[in-house]
């Protein structure tokens, strides 16, 4: 399908111009606005996080994604969303053909045997970034499908499996975080798209009763890491280190902080992996419950302009493709910040565009340009 489909009867001459002005006029401001926000306080956090260590590079690193993200942010929203829902089979079938790849040739995540990463240089990165981006695509493929076609139940179980199979695939990874974010992901949008709910409410049934069956299957230190959850106390030098320090640097924050870069239990390294797994927690460390709470309404904000775009959308797969986005992004915030008050276990959930790492910026930099592409065409761009 043509990006400018609509605009052969102009003049040559006005071509261009109407193009580049339509196009100006129909992006979506506030979008982009709220994203860049986020992603300043994202390197104000990391620079105050590694300034000074031996980690200090990593902002040089976050910048260098941020343009990158940026550029692919740009690429998604001009590609037409529907496009992309037509290939989501393939979008799908790559990111399993990943997973797997991963398994042979993959590099262990640090002694536990968890194999996540392609470590090739430029090439490297997680495939179970990818695999989100391609469970949304295939969502709105489902939904899409089922409005236009009147699916027989084989239609519905070989589309239920491909959801399913890219969850354990991660999971055997293993990255508990993740295929139980692909999952909350899912059940979201079946819960808040599907016009009938029953379905949906004997599917979460179904998945509750297998918890014994998977903490049965659980890596030891997996298990520890629920066990630290439930009480923190019982090993407080060892699994439950890193929620202990982590609800210590929110809680000495008080009010309004200690101030950038003020941060004791940041500054003297106590906080583990604080620019990845709990950069809220410097965050609050250093501005306070007021400062938690504003950036906690601007993830609000940006949710609800997602919303907002969903409601907008000039087809159902439009609306899915938002709800995927809203979903993830909403999973996301409230695991870590969970994680970071001890309110989760910590699976290694990033913080939406604060958290260190090139994956996961890319990847929701591409989820929101696909909520700008919807936003794009909504008034039929």
């Amino acid at each position: 399908m043509s990006l400018w489909k609509g605009f052969g009867e102009l003049p040559r001459s006005q071509v261009g111009v109407t193009r580049w002005q339509r196009f100006r006029a129909s992006v979506d401001v506030p979008l982009v606005m709220i994203i860049a926000v986020i992603c300043g306080v994202g390197l104000l956090n990391l620079y105050s996080a590694t300034h000074g260590t031996r980690h200090h590079a990593k902002f040089d690193q976050q910048v260098q994604w941020i343009v990158i993200g940026s550029i692919a942010f740009v690429i998604t929203t001009l590609i037409d969303y529907r496009a992309l829902v037509r290939l989501a089979w393939i979008a799908i079938g790559g990111a399993i053909t990943l997973l797997l790849v991963v398994r042979l040739i993959g590099e262990a995540a640090h002694a536990k045997g968890s194999y996540r990463w392609f470590n090739l240089g430029a090439l490297g990165g997680q495939p179970s970034e990818v695999a989100k981006i391609a469970v949304i695509l295939l969502l709105a493929r489902l939904f899409h499908d089922a409005e236009v076609h009147r699916l027989r139940w084989q239609d519905v179980a070989l589309r239920c499996i491909a959801l399913v199979v890219p969850v354990l695939l991660i999971a055997m990874q293993p990255d508990l975080g993740t295929s139980i974010l692909l999952v909350l992901l899912i059940l979201s949008v079946g819960f808040l798209c599907m016009p009938n709910l029953w379905p949906m409410v004997y599917v979460t049934l179904a998945g509750l009763a297998t918890v014994p069956i998977v903490w049965e299957n659980m890596h030891w230190y997996q298990k520890q890491r629920v066990l630290a959850f439930l009480d923190p106390g019982a090993d407080p030098t060892g699994a439950g280190w890193h929620t202990r320090q982590s609800i210590f640097a929110v809680g000495s924050g008080k009010i309004t902080g200690k101030g950038w870069m003020h941060g004791t239990q940041n500054q003297f390294d106590f906080l583990p992996e604080h620019w990845t797994d709990f950069p809220f927690s410097v965050w609050a460390e250093e501005w306070g419950f007021v400062g938690s709470v504003a950036l906690l309404a601007v993830f609000a904000f940006l949710l609800v302009w997602i919303l907002n775009v969903a409601m907008s959308a000039r087809d159902r797969a439009g609306t899915v493709i938002c709800v995927g986005v809203g979903a993830m992004t909403f999973w996301h915030v409230v695991v870590n910040v969970a994680m970071v008050l001890g309110m989760a276990p910590v699976v290694g959930v990033t913080l939406p565009f604060i958290s260190y790492g090139g994956s996961s910026l890319l990847t929701f930099f591409v989820a929101m340009g696909l909520v700008a592409s919807v936003s794009l065409r909504k008034h039929g761009y």
